[in-house]
């Protein structure tokens, strides 16, 4: 388990035991909140296999484990090969706090941590590996009996994915699993709503905010906000939450039923209730508004979309690398604008090398700061 190992923690039975590293280490800038691991497998697969399953095709609709199982064993048969990328199917860490804060470690030396639960299963063992071996600091991260999430990630000929998530039998943090010294010294707390997770979310917010920590939320998908919404305007009325991001559909979606429910308006919504809101477009780039500041910022036009999974999970890498080296709002865009489209070069939401450095010259080209990650 490469740089972590368990240390049972204070508490018996069902919490499990947290990974502890080796060293002792500063408490990492950056949290997640991923109340369960994941674990994602990502295939480019015909169009007839996407017709077989049911819900909205580039949605995120939940499937008991036996559906999923069945997508899985039909995966071969319906494998796009790919002369762009030679792996047609992978295997990795995943989940949308997962995405953002391996991208933040690795691709910009952020240092990150996660807070949240694995099976002590193979799927766990993989999770593990896969977040330690960037670096990600994992021990907040509790070890307990049973099945780490996995999701299916299905990519179209066209780089559009539909994901299938099985999470209805994963171990998972808990509220009284929490503990003010997860919190403690971090600056940013990253989380996904969900409505399964609200209970941990609500109260994860709240030691967040006793600690001084700023608050970032991920809207998730258009069928969360659509079936959820009134749990989650209740987050967003709080206060608590200092930065949102949404994509088009999710922020349309957040406004549906009234009589201008585009995202320019959702922008609007969002920023009154959060310090900064962003709104990603797509191919149409994103905007943005902060106090009485609003930008627009274009997409990268020079790359080829292989697979949308990850691009808003890394586009938030770049935007809160931005904020946290003090960038003004239009260049934290941009920045995010370069990492969303590092990620759409390959298959799933795990930035490789070759990638990276595509980002760091395109943020060479336009002027902007470009990490050190060799710290």
């Amino acid at each position: 388990m490469g740089a972590e190992e368990p240390l049972p923690s204070k508490n018996n039975g069902d919490e499990g035991v947290k990974l502890k590293p080796k060293l002792d280490v500063e408490a990492p800038l950056v949290l997640g909140l991923q109340p369960a691991a994941l674990v994602d497998h990502v295939a480019r697969v015909d169009w007839s296999l996407l017709d077989q399953i049911p819900g909205e095709r580039g949605g995120s609709t939940p499937v008991a484990i036996g559906e999923l199982e069945h997508i899985l064993s039909e995966l071969r048969a319906h494998i796009l090969a790919s002369p762009d990328d030679p792996l047609p199917m992978k295997a990795m860490a995943g989940g949308s706090v997962a995405n953002t804060i391996r991208g933040l470690n690795a691709g910009f030396g952020v240092s990150c941590g996660i807070i949240g639960a694995c099976g002590d299963d193979e799927q766990g063992q993989s999770f593990v590996s896969n977040m330690s071996s960037y670096g990600v600091n994992l021990s907040r991260l509790r070890m307990k009996k049973g099945h780490t999430g996995q999701c299916v990630c299905l990519v179209d000929a066209l780089g559009n994915r539909t994901m299938r998530p099985c999470l209805s039998n994963a171990v998972k943090v808990q509220v009284d699993d929490l503990t003010r010294e997860d919190f403690k010294g971090s600056k940013w707390l990253l989380l996904r709503y969900a409505k399964f997770n609200l209970e941990v979310i609500q109260a994860a917010i709240k030691i967040a905010k006793q600690e001084g920590l700023f608050v970032s939320m991920d809207l998730a998908s258009f069928e969360m906000v659509r079936n959820f919404k009134a749990p989650l305007l209740q987050l967003l009325e709080s206060g608590d939450i200092d930065l949102c991001f949404a994509n088009e559909d999710e922020a349309t979606e957040l406004l549906r039923g009234e009589q201008n429910a585009d995202p320019e308006v959702a922008l609007e919504f969002l920023a009154k209730h959060c310090q900064w809101a962003v709104v990603t477009l797509g191919p149409s780039g994103c905007i943005a508004k902060h106090g009485k500041e609003v930008v627009r910022v274009p997409a990268i036009g020079e790359t080829k979309a292989i697979d949308a999974t990850g691009a808003g999970d890394l586009f938030a890498s770049g935007f809160i690398y931005g904020l946290v080296k003090g960038l003004p709002l239009e260049e934290c865009c941009k920045v995010g604008s370069c990492s969303g489209g590092s990620v759409i070069r390959s298959l799933g939401g795990e930035v490789t090398t070759d990638n990276w450095q595509w980002m760091y010259k395109q943020m060479q080209s336009k002027g902007l700061p470009v990490p050190d990650t060799t710290k």
